[in-house]
């Protein structure tokens, strides 16, 4: 009786410390990032089909309690559209899902974008329970400094750098180096900052920088990864870390895989016959690490460390040999980080980014 009190007791107080940090982290990014204000209006489009969700939404009404709230699960779509007609260019619409609203045939977040409305998007919450829920509350902490100075700089270097090596086996495996031996495209940044950017928001916790090797099949060598994106979108980790095998680009064969994986990689096979490797995620968000994981692949790939994606798919960068929409796949798996060097600039070493804070 005494355990179960016990373990109620930190349950309660859990909930506090999690609402408490709710509040702040939101009030930051609503402050920070979206600088929403009167006379601009809010609407919250929510759900409360599980525990995040519901902390989301209690702490969106504390932060804007003269926003419009819409249960999602009483009301009808078109009713839910309707409310939505009435916001004009840089209101704010907030979407808190346990799993994704389907609203129209079209992904409701890029409509919005085309009105020109600011849009902060929690989807697949209810992939995370437990702990998981302060880690993601955690993640949407938002220091402009860090993530923009970080990001800028990482953004700076990778642009102009004409190599670069993720060590993700230390002296313990040595020969676990992935060698990029090519230029890259353009970094993209995921850091808060919209000033120079068409749309205002975009799915949350945030915290990212990402690129692709310019010519992909100057990409080898070996890779140990400690968790990847299932077949059912969330993380998988298994009990040891898995070495995929890259040549010119593609993923040939891994050592230590799993049958989870195996699968993965499988179905990238069945239907794209190769399996590419393309984006180089660098992710910023110090509430994720190896150990403070959360269950749903989009939030998780800000992790700070890196992550890659397997299967020809990225909208972002075009390939000469890539037609838009052949790829199927954009896998994430993540990388043993080490070190990462681009050119011979160390970027990232003992579990941290080392740029952008000078």
């Amino acid at each position: 009786m005494l355990a179960n009190e016990h373990d109620i007791t930190q349950a309660l107080i859990s909930g506090i410390d999690n609402a408490s940090a709710a509040e702040k982290n939101i009030s930051e990014l609503l402050t920070h990032i979206f600088k929403h204000a009167a006379p601009h209006k809010a609407v919250v489009v929510f759900d409360t089909r599980c525990e995040l969700a519901s902390a989301l939404t209690q702490a969106y009404r504390h932060c804007l309690p003269d926003a419009h709230f819409v249960d999602f699960d009483k009301h009808t779509p078109d009713a839910v559209l309707a409310v939505l007609a009435g916001l004009e260019a840089s209101d704010l619409v907030v979407l808190i899902q346990s799993t994704n609203f389907r609203l129209e045939a079209f992904r409701i977040r890029v409509e919005l974008f085309k009105r020109g409305l600011k849009v902060i998007e929690h989807p697949h919450l209810s992939r995370m329970v437990g702990v998981e829920v302060g880690y993601y509350i955690d993640a949407l902490a938002y220091d402009p400094v860090y993530f923009r100075g970080v990001g800028e700089r990482l953004k700076a270097i990778i642009n102009q750098a004409q190599s670069g090596c993720i060590d993700s086996g230390g002296n313990e495996f040595p020969e676990a180096r992935l060698m990029i031996g090519s230029a890259f495209e353009s970094a993209k940044l995921n850091v808060g900052d919209y000033s120079e950017m068409q749309n205002i928001g975009g799915q949350f916790p945030i915290g990212e920088v990402f690129t692709e090797a310019r010519d992909l099949e100057a990409v080898n060598g070996r890779v140990r990864i400690f968790a990847f994106g299932d077949t059912q979108y969330r993380v998988n980790r298994p009990d040891n870390p898995i070495t995929l095998i890259v040549e010119r680009g593609q993923v040939v064969a891994t050592e230590d895989s799993t049958p989870q994986f195996d699968a993965v990689l499988a179905n990238i096979r069945a239907d794209e016959q190769v399996v590419w490797l393309r984006e180089i995620g660098f992710g910023l968000n110090r509430a994720f690490s190896r150990d403070r994981a959360v269950s749903d692949i989009g939030s998780y790939e800000r992790m700070c460390g890196v992550h890659l994606s397997l299967g020809a798919k990225h909208g972002v960068y075009g390939k000469p040999n890539f037609k838009r929409g052949d790829g199927k796949y954009h896998i994430d798996v993540f990388a043993v980080t080490e070190r990462v060097t681009l050119d011979e600039q160390v970027v990232y070493l003992d579990g941290a980014w080392c740029v952008g804070l000078e």
